[in-house]
């Protein structure tokens, strides 16, 4: 159901709370989710749903239950502060119930997509030397194959079923008999973690290089108070989605910590095998969601349907981060519900940094503004702030105090990434990006990811963004490939909508629809028609195996 109006804006306001600080203790498990559960027992946290047609409901009084007897097994099994423990699991309750638990022990966890091979698992489990693995039946076989070449990994828990050399979670926990309280979490000591201590270590999700592991403290759910309340512009009795694996930062971002804090219920879609965007329709109104989130290729998607059929009534927030969303497609899906889709920026490394929080006028296709607590520039190379209008390098200030809650600590065991990203008084996100006049930032892309041509520097998301409006195209990555003359000439790569065909008569009405639509020096010279994106786990396009293509013709089936 579309709406006649949408809602006006009011001039920017910052909340008293913020910006956030943290203090010298914090615990997110005992101070939020064991809170919650006091004040009100029958307060719903979660409702779960699965592909099937099932579904549970559990409230903050069952999570903090739940997790307190995975925390007691865990303590059973030898788990104590500060061990790492690797969690690979679907969508399932479990993960947010173990999560918990480990963060109740003072424990470090890896949440992790299951998406996995065995030859990932391998190599993220050595370098991080993880004493623990979280699975589930489905995937315990990848922790097989490769157990006998990861010394540091002592115990195997499985939450579903049984399997030789395995702990089971639910024979452990199944009987009257069973030893571990729900009650109380029954470790020898008292447990009171420090905000600064190590809490989370999470592969990034990288296009280009291979995956960094990043370490977030107990400090870290806090920050994302910015992105739930802010940006997701989230209440306590609201109903928010946030589409994403348990195994991406962004389920961090939008399935737990800021939304939890608020108060808010999670709606959990448990997807296995095939999935198709227009899946999520049905659910939006059956289930009468307030806000959702999701990747831009996901509401691309969903555009492709019919929207205007289905009642949603109730949502009242839409929002998008990962990648640059490209201006075409918030202005189909504000044409079919009558909302604006509202942008953000961020990483595995951080928060909410930069985003179009709630009380900020949307301007379709920019991230937004900087978020309370977060200064941020942008600089050239030599480390000094550009100016108006001009593209440079994203740079957050951390000196002087300034370092604000939700940024990493560190990449670990990779000094010289450390080096490269924190210099001097600034931390380098390695995005380019430029500020307006009313200091709006707009992306331009990743620092590796610029293309020189002619002594021309093009961002790939403008072309983008340009290429996007031909009605044909339904998805598209730009990169730059070798040119003798101009060094590099802009190529793009499209996925078409079903009902066109790839021809050299469409090729040449794109790149005119381009020189019309943005400098003619950014058309695409040339244009490759694909079935598909290369992609990372977390559905980001890799840009390095589509430059890898445009150089040498090799890297991917499509």
């Amino acid at each position: 159901m579309k709406r006649s109006t949408e809602k006006e804006v009011c001039p920017q306001e910052i909340p008293p709370h913020f910006p956030v600080k943290a203090p010298e203790y914090y615990n997110f498990g005992y101070d939020v989710v064991d809170e919650w559960a006091r004040r009100d027992r029958n307060k719903l946290a979660m409702i779960w749903a699965n592909q099937k047609g099932e579904e549970k409901r559990f409230t903050f009084h069952d999570m903090s239950k739940l997790s307190n007897q995975a925390a007691n097994l865990l303590i059973k099994l030898g788990i104590t502060a500060g061990d790492r423990v690797f969690i690979m699991l679907p969508r399932l309750p479990e993960w947010w119930i173990f999560s918990l638990a480990l963060i109740k022990l003072g424990a470090v966890q890896c949440p992790s997509p299951t998406l996995l091979t065995s030859q990932d698992i391998q190599h993220r489990i050595r370098y991080g030397r993880f004493k623990m693995v979280i699975t589930d039946s489905e995937n315990a076989h990848k922790f097989d194959e490769i157990y006998d070449d990861c010394p540091s990994l002592a115990i195997r828990l499985l939450v579903d079923g049984k399997r030789p050399n395995w702990i089971s979670y639910r024979a452990e926990i199944a009987g009257p008999n069973s030893t571990l309280s729900r009650h109380a979490v029954k470790s020898p000591v008292k447990i009171r973690t420090r905000s600064s201590a190590p809490m989370l270590l999470i592969f990034t999700s990288g296009t280009s290089k291979y995956p960094k592991m990043v370490m977030h403290n107990y400090a870290y759910p806090l920050g994302h108070q910015i992105t739930a309340e802010l940006w997701h512009n989230l209440k306590p009795n609201d109903l928010h989605m946030t589409v994403s694996d348990t195994g991406w930062g962004k389920n961090l971002w939008g399935n737990y910590f800021g939304q939890w804090i608020i108060g808010t219920c999670l709606f959990i879609y448990d997807i296995r095998g095939k999935f198709h965007a227009d899946e999520l329709l049905p659910l939006i109104e059956k289930y009468e969601l307030t806000s959702f989130c999701a990747p831009p290729t996901v509401y691309r998607m969903m555009t492709l349907n019919d929207i205007g059929r289905y009642d949603f009534t109730e949502l009242r927030e839409c929002t998008t981060a990962g990648e640059p969303m490209q201006t075409e497609t918030i202005r189909l899906w504000k044409e079919s519900t009558g909302l604006t889709i509202r942008e953000a920026y961020g990483q595995t490394e951080t928060v909410c940094m930069i985003g179009t929080f709630r009380r900020v006028k949307p301007k379709p296709g920019s991230m937004g503004v900087p978020a309370p607590g977060w200064k941020v520039e942008i600089h050239d190379e030599e480390g000094k702030p550009v100016k108006q209008g001009e593209d440079g390098r994203i740079a957050v200030k951390i000196s002087d105090g300034d370092r604000p809650v939700g940024l990493f600590d560190k990449y670990l065991y990779n000094e010289p990434e450390n080096k490269a990203c924190f210099i001097g008084d600034y931390y380098y996100t390695g995005d380019r990006a430029y500020q307006d006049e009313d200091g709006y930032f707009w992306f331009v892309g990743r620092t590796d990811d610029i293309i020189k041509s002619s002594g021309y520097r093009i961002g790939p998301s403008e072309v983008e963004d340009a290429i996007s409006h031909h009605p044909s195209v339904l998805e598209v990555a730009v990169v730059g490939a070798p040119d003798p003359l101009r060094g590099a000439r802009v190529k793009a790569y499209i996925v078409l909508r079903p009902e066109f065909e790839a021809t050299e008569s469409l090729v040449r009405e794109i790149q005119n629809f381009v020189k019309k639509e943005t400098a003619p020096y950014k058309y695409p010279r040339e244009i490759e028609f694909v079935r598909q994106m290369p992609k990372t786990f977390s559905g980001k396009i890799k840009r390095d195996v589509l430059r890898h293509h445009a150089e040498t013709g090799e890297g991917w089936e499509h």
